[in-house]
């Protein structure tokens, strides 16, 4: 393994990171589960819980993209940045900015779909979310669309990013992982 020094995230960032890493993770299996069942009250409760974890996964993006704008990812490496071609630089920037993107659209086309289909959110059954659409079924099957196409480009970037780690981890050894880590 290399012995170049490592400039690791802000701690918030990394905590961040694994929060909203488990969330989206999480809530794309619950999503992907619950969409084909047939009615019953579990999955009404399922598509609640699927609901406050969007809007929980909204709020943390929100703070992820304040705090990493006040402070901002150390930049890569000398020695990983120069062994980097310049298709695998682009790739982790649009990665990177293609994620940020979805943690803000995945959530609000789901929110939106909901408002669209009359069915507001109720955060944790006693929070009543606006509704910032009118409900609308043509708009409603819109949105629903919508909703699927950016969690499922959300769940290829994903793994496009989880891929690009475990190549550096596995592959280039380079230590670029202990960035986003909580260990020494």
């Amino acid at each position: 393994m290399s012995q170049a020094i490592v400039t690791r995230y802000h701690p918030l960032a990394r905590a961040l990171h694994w929060v909203l890493a488990l969330a989206i993770v999480g809530n794309f299996i619950l999503g992907v589960y619950m969409s084909d069942l047939p009615f019953s009250p579990a999955r009404l409760q399922y598509y609640s819980w699927h609901k406050w974890a969007g809007v929980l996964v909204l709020a943390f993006s929100a703070v992820r993209l304040v705090t990493r704008l006040l402070a901002p990812p150390p930049a890569l490496p000398l020695n990983i940045e120069a062994a980097m071609p310049g298709w695998q630089k682009m790739a982790h920037h649009a990665t990177h900015i293609g994620l940020y993107a979805l943690f803000f659209a995945v959530p609000l086309t789901g929110w939106a779909f909901s408002s669209a289909a009359g069915f507001p959110i109720v955060l944790f059954g006693v929070l009543p979310l606006p509704d910032f659409v009118p409900v609308s079924e043509s708009l409603a099957d819109v949105l629903k669309e919508t909703h699927e196409i950016t969690a499922f480009a959300m769940a290829a970037l994903v793994l496009l990013h989880v891929a690009g780690a475990v190549k550096h981890q596995v592959i280039d050894r380079d230590g670029l992982m202990s960035r986003m880590g909580f260990g020494r």
